[in-house]
């Protein structure tokens, strides 16, 4: 496994995806900078974090028999390796805000973007990009933001959560090469923010509607119980979940 660090850059998912470019990378190949200039969330959003007090990183996975039907179950395999890594430092009452944020307390404490590549209609590998809050204490203007530090009151090391994370992350990529669909799924579920309680969305038109979340399909929808009992799914683009 390679890590290359760096003191700053603008987006650890270019700089390793750039690489790639001319170089042949070694599956878990990380890049990790001490500051990321323009770094990115899902859906164009910004992330944003202070210097040197938290890990922003992105790391290199191939696949060899993955199809792209099934890869919703790369973000499951990573988020279930982030919940598992804060459980190991003892950080509270983690949960998964769908489709990939990681909260404690109701809290963002992670983010993830995965950019997969797709050859000849075969998902060859991913760029999967985090951006752990660690140290960092103040959020301005950031009111739903935390961290390790936060909420467990105390300091961690960067390198000893970055590689635990690591050692998680290739025990749920080999249950994701063997096809251990089913297992993921279960465990990730049973991780849903707010499932099976009331709650409210909104629909990309801006329209506002309760229901209770009772699940995520294999392609990664948000099966959502609306009024007059009816399961409704809805795709990333489709709607958002208020707090």
């Amino acid at each position: 496994m390679r890590i290359i660090k760096l003191d700053a850059t603008e987006s650890t998912n270019s700089f390793l995806r750039d690489l790639g470019y001319t170089n042949s990378l070694e599956d878990y190949t990380v890049v990790v900078t001490k500051q990321q200039t323009q770094g990115r969330g899902q859906m164009g959003t910004v992330w944003r974090a202070k210097p040197g007090e938290n890990l922003t990183f992105s790391v290199f996975k191939a696949y060899s028999h993955l199809k792209i039907e099934n890869q919703f179950y790369i973000s499951m395999a990573i988020s279930l390796a982030l919940v598992a890594a804060l459980k190991d430092f003892n950080v509270r009452k983690i949960s998964v805000k769908w489709p990939n944020d990681i909260l404690s307390e109701n809290k963002k404490i992670c983010g993830i973007l995965i950019e997969n590549v797709i050859k000849q209609n075969v998902l060859d590998s991913s760029i999967i990009g985090v951006g752990l809050n660690v140290n960092q204490k103040s959020f301005t203007n950031l009111p739903k933001a935390t961290s390790m530090a936060v909420q467990e009151q105390q300091f961690f090391e960067l390198d000893d959560v970055l590689l635990t994370f690591l050692k998680h992350l290739k025990l749920f990529f080999k249950q994701l090469e063997e096809g251990e669909f089913s297992t993921l799924h279960t465990r990730y579920e049973a991780l849903l923010f707010r499932k099976n309680k009331p709650s409210t969305f909104k629909d990309a038109e801006g329209c506002v509607f309760s229901g209770f979340i009772r699940g995520v399909s294999s392609t990664g929808h948000l099966q959502v119980l609306l009024e007059d009992e009816i399961l409704k799914t809805f795709s990333l683009k489709e709607i958002s979940l208020l707090y």
